[in-house]
C-alpha cells in the first residue's frame, strides 16, 4: 500500500458523529479525573500511533495547533502523513511550541517542564500531552484528589514517565500554568488535568 493510501485511509468512519462522541468523552474525562471513558469512535492509523490516540488527534487538532511527536512516532513517515492529512496540524520538533504532544513510549518521555506551560495571564496556552499507555489498570496505583473527584479516586496506568509523581507535583505547583495529561490504552481514555493531586507515591 502506498504512503498516500495509508495517509488518506483510516479516519473516523462517521466523522461528525465519531468526533462529537470522542469530544464528549474527552471533556468528561477532564471533568472527572481518573475515570475511564470507553467505547470511543475509533480510527485505523498507522502504527505505532494507536486508534485511541488518533481519535483524540482527529477531535482536538487542526491547522492552528502544532503537534509534537516523540521519537517512535516521529520516525514513522506514515504517522506524520496520516496526521497531516486528517488534522491539517503542523508538526514541530520543539516541545515548547506544541499545543498537543503525542507519546508512544511514556517511560522515555522528556521532562514535563519542557512542554508549553502557558502563562499567568494565558494559562490556556499550555500543552496537552497524550500518552499511549499499555494499561490504565496494571501499573502502580495512583490515589487522586482534586476538582471533579468527590473524595478520592484511583488510577493505575502503565508505563508512565520516570519519576512521574514528583514531576506531577511540580507541574501542579505551577498552577494556573502547567500541562494536562490524557492517557489512552485499549481500555479507553482517562485524563489528569493540572488541578489533580496525586496524594501517594509509587515508590
Amino acid at each position: 500500500m502506498s504512503l498516500a493510501s495509508i495517509a488518506i485511509e483510516g479516519g473516523f468512519r462517521n466523522p461528525v458523529f465519531d468526533a462529537q462522541s470522542v469530544f464528549r468523552a474527552l471533556m468528561q474525562a477532564m471533568a472527572e479525573p481518573g475515570t475511564v471513558a470507553r467505547d470511543l469512535g475509533l480510527t485505523r492509523p498507522p502504527a505505532p500511533l494507536t486508534p485511541e490516540a488518533a481519535a483524540v488527534a482527529l477531535t482536538s487538532c487542526d491547522q492552528d495547533t502544532p503537534i509534537w511527536l516523540d521519537a517512535p512516532l516521529a520516525a514513522e513517515e506514515a504517522v506524520r502523513a496520516w496526521l497531516a492529512f486528517h488534522t491539517g496540524a503542523p508538526l514541530t520538533a520543539t516541545p515548547s511550541e506544541a499545543h498537543f504532544a503525542f507519546c508512544a513510549e511514556p517511560e522515555n518521555l522528556i521532562g514535563l517542564e519542557n512542554f508549553a506551560q502557558g502563562s499567568q495571564e494565558y494559562p490556556d496556552r499550555s500543552a496537552t500531552l497524550i500518552l499511549q499507555v499499555k494499561s490504565l489498570s496494571g501499573g502502580p496505583e495512583l490515589l487522586l484528589e482534586g476538582p471533579g473527584i468527590e473524595t478520592q479516586r484511583t488510577l493505575a496506568p502503565h508505563p508512565m514517565p520516570r519519576h512521574f509523581t514528583r514531576q506531577w507535583a511540580q507541574n501542579r505547583a505551577r498552577f494556573p500554568r502547567g500541562i494536562d495529561l490524557v492517557l489512552v490504552s485499549r481500555e479507553g481514555m482517562a485524563a489528569l488535568p493540572r488541578t489533580t493531586r496525586i496524594v501517594n507515591q509509587e515508590g
